[in-house]
């Protein structure tokens, strides 16, 4: 019993024919006919019931196909691996990305992705940290753009860019009328953020803890567009990344003169074969951004 022979029969069986079966192994039908008895002859059992008219599959002949299927896709996946081994850029790679960054940056950087790898299927994960963290590490996941610092020794890190943050504030804040915004501003402020889990919350929190600033204990948005539809609508202030800048009725942005930012970085775990692969798609992912998100 071959891989060929259990090709043979599962063509047999789609087309229900031995001489058409045979043109399309690219074979005469006196050899497939012979292989197919052979076959019969392993197994001890009739696998078709031949008429002059038909060919059918007998009960046991149905099974068998279904196992030959089975076992030529596994070796078709086999065969995949190797030649993905062999082409590093061909194949799919799951990759994750947090939900604060996903919506901004994948316009971006996809159409960029599928010119430069047109054989590389992208599998997309929008998950928290915390998560693409553990299926990093778990393997469901072959790598993520993370924001920085990033603390399981697992992984390997390649910085891709740096977002500055804007100051998002409402219309009618005292602040809204400031073309360019210091972080001393800040002081005695109480901003509005993200709820657990979010790094963006992290972020900001550590921004308020370096300009004596406070976070307002009213409310915690879940996502992003949350946070900022209750600046618009509440009068309050929050830290807004660059990329989900957008013009919004009620919402000023206001530039810092010096501006607090978020590192982003393609991860991977250190124990990969694909590194080489990382490495490529980091450099296509800073090539697809513009000059203001180049690395400081």
């Amino acid at each position: 019993m071959n891989l060929r022979d259990l090709k043979y029969l599962v063509t047999v069986a789609e087309l229900k024919h031995f001489g058409k079966a045979a043109e399309r192994c690219h074979v005469s039908q006196p050899t497939l006919s012979m292989q197919l008895k052979k076959l019969e002859e392993t197994l001890g059992a009739t696998l078709f019931e031949r008429t002059s008219r038909q060919v059918m599959l007998t009960r046991l002949g149905e099974q068998v196909v279904a196992e030959a299927k089975a076992a030529l896709a596994a070796c078709e996946r086999m065969a995949e691996l190797a030649r993905q081994a062999e082409d590093p850029e061909r194949g799919e790679l799951a990759l994750g990305i947090f939900p604060t960054l996903a919506p901004y940056l994948l316009p971006l950087m996809m159409p960029a992705l599928s010119s430069r790898f047109p054989r590389l299927s992208l599998r997309l994960a929008e998950e928290k940290t915390d998560q693409l963290i553990l299926g990093l590490e778990s393997g469901s996941l072959d790598a993520a753009l993370l924001a920085l610092p990033v603390l399981s020794p697992a992984l390997e890190a390649e910085m891709v860019f740096d977002e500055p943050f804007v100051l998002a504030v409402s219309s009618n804040h005292a602040l809204a009328k400031k073309k360019r915004i210091q972080l001393s501003d800040l002081d005695g402020q109480s901003l509005l953020l993200l709820d657990e889990g979010h790094c963006l919350r992290e972020q900001a929190l550590e921004v308020c803890q370096h300009v004596g600033a406070s976070e307002s204990q009213s409310f915690r948005a879940t996502s992003l567009e949350t946070l900022r539809h209750m600046v618009a609508a509440g009068g309050r202030i929050t830290l807004m990344p660059s990329l989900a800048v957008q013009p919004d009725h009620g919402i000023v942005y206001i530039p810092f003169a010096r501006p607090p930012w978020r590192r982003i970085a393609l991860c991977w775990r250190r124990s990969s074969h694909q590194q080489p692969l990382m490495k490529r798609l980091a450099s296509a992912i800073k090539q697809s951004l513009p000059a203001s998100l180049h690395i400081h």
